[in-house]
C-alpha cells in the first residue's frame, strides 16, 4: 500500500508569480491578511511603516527568499509609476 503524502497547507490567501522591481528576480507575491500581520515593516514603495494589523503584500524572490519585501497594497499596485523611495 502506498504511503500518503502529508497535506500541504497554504498560509497565504493568494500567491502568484511576479517580477520584483527591486531585484529583477522572479518572485512570489503573497497577500498577508490583517490578522496575520503582527510586526511593523517599512514599505520600499513609500518608505513608510506598515503597522501590525494592516493587510499588505510580501514579495519573495524565489531564488533568494531572505530578501523578501513587505509592500502596502496600493504602493505595489502603483510600483510602475513611482520609483521606490530610499
Amino acid at each position: 500500500m502506498a504511503k500518503k503524502r502529508p497535506m500541504r497547507v497554504n498560509l497565504f490567501s493568494k500567491v502568484k508569480l511576479v517580477d520584483d522591481p527591486l531585484s529583477g528576480l522572479l518572485s512570489e507575491e503573497r497577500q498577508i491578511q490583517p490578522f496575520a500581520a503582527t510586526k511593523t515593516y517599512i514599505c520600499p514603495g513609500c518608505n513608510q511603516e506598515i503597522w501590525p494589523g494592516t493587510g499588505h503584500l510580501v514579495i519573495v524572490p524565489i531564488a533568494d527568499p531572505n530578501h523578501r519585501r513587505h509592500w502596502h497594497t496600493s504602493c505595489w499596485a502603483n510600483r510602475n509609476t513611482r520609483f521606490p523611495k530610499s
